[in-house]
């Protein structure tokens, strides 16, 4: 695999000289300061790749491999008026990221949240901080502080007396902390909602039900996919996080029938997946191994975490070796996926990597990180990950 580390640009608080001393040799990152809905011209991300690759040395240069990530307008997700405007801006962004030399480009299909927690700072067993969804933490959100309109309908009375008392249990502190917890927004984009717009943006998926998302998922698909074709892009979707419905909002990238039916309808190579081990692995009914078995063939680029859950819909991040995910299988089945595209001549045949997030930890417990993104956590997930893939080559008898 080629090891990679997601970084924010100039204002990440790792540095790229943290990232080369990580021991990473690409650069995952995207134009965080572009709005959604506007083209990355060429001269900007020419001026984000050679920030990030001028600062290596002759022994270790970095070198930005993966867009991680070009957002998908709401418009396109809605189906609404103006989606093909904004199909042609995410086309003519992914045109002009391969003008740049940049051939593998993760997005996701998520409604208008990225990732979702309701804990950022959740004490692991060894005291380091861990990222955690509480489903009931959610439902009490929904029920009782954004008030979406007949809400507690979508729920079982268990469901919503447990969230009542959880409510009612709750200080304003605690109640203003998981209300921007959940509207912390994209993780890259340092924007937020607050509640009256996020209010609002529910709203407009009051008639999205899964099979229209799914339909308008497709249709963006095929629309992109030749262009991704043309300029030698690999797509790679990334699964929604987490897999299930949340807030009403329904989410179509969450189990192997979802992939298989977005890949039944779009056979080009160009369009496949980002093999997010941790999201997959947040749903219990998910064989994450058989995915990657099933779909090897589709993965463009790969996030490693782990996850124990707790029940069917509550989870906290553990360590990037242990959790309810066997990583061993998943390195294993990754390896062999690529040395079948070496002996076919493949030129991708390294697939590009990242440790996904990790705990905040040591030194970084006394800083201001992003959650997830501290550098020694992510560190330590690195160097583990680094050593299973070699042990797994070494036992097969593969080129390490």
């Amino acid at each position: 695999m080629l090891q990679c580390w997601r970084w924010f640009g100039p204002e990440d608080s790792v540095s790229l000289t943290d990232v080369r001393q990580a021991g990473a040799v690409g650069v995952v990152s995207a134009l965080h300061n572009v709005p959604v809905g506007e083209v990355w011209a060429v001269d900007a991300i020419r001026a984000h790749k050679t920030l990030i690759e001028s600062g290596g040395n002759e022994a270790h240069e970095l070198r930005f491999r993966v867009v991680e990530s070009v957002p998908v307008h709401e418009s396109i997700k809605t189906g609404g008026p103006e989606r093909d405007r904004y199909i042609e801006v995410f086309a003519t962004t992914l045109r002009n990221i391969a003008a740049c030399g940049i051939s593998t480009v993760c997005y996701n299909f998520m409604p208008i949240l990225d990732w979702s927690r309701t804990d950022l700072g959740y004490r692991y067993r060894d005291g380091s901080r861990a990222l955690r969804f509480e489903w009931i933490a959610c439902v009490t959100f929904d029920v009782h502080i954004l008030g979406r309109p007949r809400a507690a309908e979508d729920y079982d009375e268990e469901t919503v007396r447990t969230a009542a008392d959880l409510f009612q249990s709750m200080s304003d502190h605690n109640r203003a902390e998981l209300t921007s917890t959940i509207l912390a927004g994209l993780p890259g984009a340092d924007r937020s909602y607050d509640l009256a717009g996020f209010k609002a943006r529910v709203q407009e998926y009051r008639d999205v039900d899964a099979d229209t998302l799914r339909d308008n998922l497709v249709y963006f698909q095929k629309a992109i996919t030749p262009v991704a074709d043309e300029a030698g892009i690999r797509l790679a979707i990334h699964p929604d996080d987490p897999p299930f419905s949340i807030l009403g909002i329904p989410r179509v990238v969450c189990t192997k029938s979802d992939l298989q039916a977005l890949f039944e309808e779009n056979e080009s190579r160009a369009n496949g997946l980002t093999l997010c081990v941790g999201s997959f692995g947040s749903r219990p009914d998910n064989d994450v191994v058989d995915i990657v078995r099933s779909f090897a063939d589709r993965v463009h680029f790969i996030h490693l975490r782990n996850v124990r859950n707790e029940d069917d819909r509550t989870f906290h991040e553990s360590d990037h070796l242990d959790g309810d995910v066997d990583m061993f299988a998943v390195v294993k089945g990754i390896v062999e996926e690529e040395e079948r595209r070496r002996t076919e001549g493949r030129p991708d045949a390294v697939i590009p990597m990242r440790p996904d997030h990790g705990h905040q930890m040591l030194d970084d417990l006394k800083k201001k990180t992003r959650p997830g993104y501290s550098a020694i956590g992510r560190l330590r997930g690195l160097a583990e990950l680094r050593g299973l893939e070699l042990g797994v080559r070494r036992s097969l008898n593969f080129q390490s």
